[in-house]
């Protein structure tokens, strides 16, 4: 994984940021299995298939619905040190994930991954499935996202999630939405999506036409 790059802007003359789950990786069957694993070490039934239907925001999120607020951040703890065993093997990658990363880096550009969830995790991710951007921020979610964009001047941001697009135009980036988590392409359009593609096997062929347009 490389490490996080502040160069100038004669190394790279553009920055490209892309979400995760349900961007660049399925995340799953992985969520659910250590869903699954929670569910069965505390005796609280935790309905994992209809959890990684809402993926995009924050875990505390998705726990609130099963667990009473005292016990959320201890769940949390729990949920991430069970994570690397359970979520990691089963995780796949999304259609076209690894060539939309490899696009921005062959175009000269830099591509990063910012995400609401856990930083490590995301890096155990990312590692297995031999995607490799140029930095990973994580502990991101929506607006929030803007922090990372701005700070690594991404002029384009990649996501499947109102919340993604939000991030974006916060941020003053491009959005750039792919219908492939739990939002439709009405949902992002309506969220203010700039450029809606099916999926990221499409993105390479878009990013060299908007580079060309731009240069």
């Amino acid at each position: 994984m490389a490490s996080p790059d502040h160069t100038g802007p004669s190394a790279h003359p553009f920055t490209v940021g892309f979400d995760l789950d349900m961007t660049l990786i399925d995340s799953r069957p992985g969520i659910r299995a250590a869903y699954q694993a929670l569910s069965a070490e505390t005796g609280v039934w935790i309905d994992a298939d209809l959890a990684v239907t809402r993926l995009g925001p924050p875990l505390e999120q998705e726990l609130a619905y099963w667990f009473p607020e005292h016990r959320i951040q201890a769940m949390v703890d729990r949920y991430r040190e069970l994570y690397p065993t359970h979520a990691i093997e089963p995780t796949l990658l999304m259609p076209g994930a690894r060539e939309a990363v490899t696009a921005v880096q062959e175009q000269g550009g830099r591509a990063i991954v910012v995400t609401a969830k856990h930083e490590p995790s995301a890096k155990l991710h990312l590692t297995h499935l031999g995607i490799e951007p140029d930095a990973v921020i994580g502990w991101l979610w929506a607006e929030a996202k803007a922090e990372a964009l701005r700070e690594y001047g991404a002029a384009v941001y990649v996501g499947d999630h109102v919340g993604d697009v939000r991030g974006a135009r916060t941020a003053g980036a491009l959005s750039v939405a792919v219908p492939t988590g739990p939002c439709d392409t009405g949902e992002l359009r309506a969220a203010g999506a700039d450029v809606l593609l099916s999926d990221l096997t499409r993105f390479p062929g878009w990013l060299a036409g908007h580079l060309a347009a731009r240069a």
